[in-house]
């Protein structure tokens, strides 16, 4: 939580999770006692695509911020999935989820990311 807030990203707590503001993007950050954390969820409201295009800008320094690695093969990845309404993939250590909600009322787009090398309280909502 310390790098989000360094990153100028506004932080509070919701539960188990660390919920950090910068825009309007919220970076969710399951909390806990691991080396990194678990669970990384990046989530926009809006259309599809400014909901996504939201989310692709501050990607990269989130990912950054939270040490998710392989940084590169995951943005690269979420660049092509922007027609898409779900998706997922495997990119290193870490199970990558992305979902649009477009027919809700309340739209938006989100990606969450699981560290499947984690053996305790690593479960995304």
């Amino acid at each position: 939580m310390s790098g989000l807030t360094g990153a100028g990203y506004k932080c509070g707590r919701d539960g188990d999770y660390a919920i950090c503001t910068s825009g309007p993007v919220a970076v969710w950050v399951l909390n806990g006692t691991h080396k990194r954390p678990p669970v990384v969820s990046l989530h926009a409201a809006g259309t599809a695509e400014s909901a996504s295009a939201e989310i692709g800008k501050v990607l990269p320094k989130a990912l950054e911020v939270a040490h998710v690695n392989p940084r590169g093969a995951i943005v690269d990845w979420f660049g092509q999935q922007a027609s898409k309404t779900e998706a997922q993939t495997k990119q290193g250590d870490w199970q990558v989820d992305w979902s649009v909600e477009v027919d809700t009322e309340e739209p938006g787009a989100h990606l969450s990311l699981t560290d499947q090398t984690c053996k305790a309280d690593c479960q995304a909502e």
